[in-house]
């Protein structure tokens, strides 16, 4: 009996399928996950506690890279332009997804050209100024503001919220001469304590370690409720200025168009990992969250429109 042209057709396809390997997993080989800011800040710090726990949970390596510059533009739009394919991702910040779109002509909208994967953390500012100066408090602060004729505050770069907190501050106590000094990142830190700055408004991440050690005097917190790290400083807002609100966060990222299963995956894999993190998120001042994409989504947009009213009251500038 002779075998049917179609038998043997479909006797070949089933051979060739059981010759071919399975579709890797993703992911099969190593992740590129991006700082858009220097290392040794907030947002590094975080990404490299996040990504060593991905690598355990996805056996792949999850390999940091910095791309620091314009205030988390040059990094951010390297992700934009990427290819979407889940191996290369940003963990970004309030800055460049919330506050630059109103800062600067940019050649992308990050609210659409980037995928919301799942938010980190929320991360108070915190007011921090070098032990020698004669401030003991936030009202000493004020005094020690009001009087002198050149003050200098440092932020992580123009736009970011360390330097939107520290303007509003200064608008609302009529320090409006103060003189702003942006930085790439954390060496503000290192000029600040040297004394080359007064005062600044940093990331709790970026200075438990120095506040614990005597190296800077912390005076209050940028967020309208105490910082569970640092229960006993007050906030901005209970000391006076009640609709003082400026805090950071920090979340994973894609470029849009990254494939649905591919944010799933890794949205499953940094929830699984925060409990893990919490005592250690916490320890470092920052505010465990974890959620949804469409979570993450959502407040993204409402974090655009906040700092968008801030940034045209305050007449913000991109320098």
């Amino acid at each position: 009996m002779k075998t049917s042209c179609i038998s043997i057709v479909a006797a070949g396809i089933l051979g060739l399928a059981a010759a071919l390997p399975a579709q890797a997993a993703y992911p099969e080989r190593p992740v590129k996950v991006v700082v858009a800011f220097t290392a040794g800040g907030t947002t590094d710090k975080l990404t490299r506690s996040v990504s060593e726990q991905l690598a355990q949970q996805l056996s792949q390596s999850f390999v940091v890279e910095n791309r620091p510059g314009a205030g988390g533009n040059i990094g951010t739009e390297y992700v934009v332009r990427s290819d979407p394919d889940g191996y290369t991702l940003i963990v970004d910040s309030v800055g460049p997804i919330a506050v630059n779109p109103s800062l600067n002509k940019l050649s992308y909208d990050p609210l659409t050209d980037l995928a919301p994967i799942v938010q980190i953390a929320t991360v108070p500012n915190v007011l921090v100024v070098p032990p020698e100066l004669p401030i003991k408090n936030f009202d000493d602060f004020l005094k020690y503001a009001k009087s002198k004729k050149s003050l200098n505050y440092g932020s992580t770069g123009v736009g970011t919220s360390s330097h939107l907190s520290s303007f509003l501050l200064m608008q609302e106590i009529g320090a409006k001469d103060a003189t702003h000094v942006p930085y790439k990142g954390a060496d503000a830190i290192n000029d600040l304590i040297a004394g080359r700055l007064d005062f600044m408004f940093a990331t709790a991440p970026s200075v438990m370690g120095q506040i614990r050690a005597g190296k800077l005097r912390a005076l209050a917190v940028s967020t309208n409720q105490r910082s569970p790290s640092l229960p006993d400083i007050p906030t901005v807002a209970e000391s006076g200025f009640k609709d003082f609100d400026a805090g950071s966060w920090f979340g994973f990222f894609a470029p849009k168009n990254t494939p649905p299963e591919v944010i799933a995956i890794i949205n499953k894999g940094v929830n699984a990992a925060l409990p893990g993190l919490h005592d250690q998120l916490l320890n470092e001042g920052a505010n465990p969250v974890g959620g949804t994409a469409e979570e993450f989504d959502k407040f993204t947009h409402i974090e655009h429109d906040k700092w968008k009213k801030i940034v045209d009251q305050a007449d913000v500038k991109a320098q």
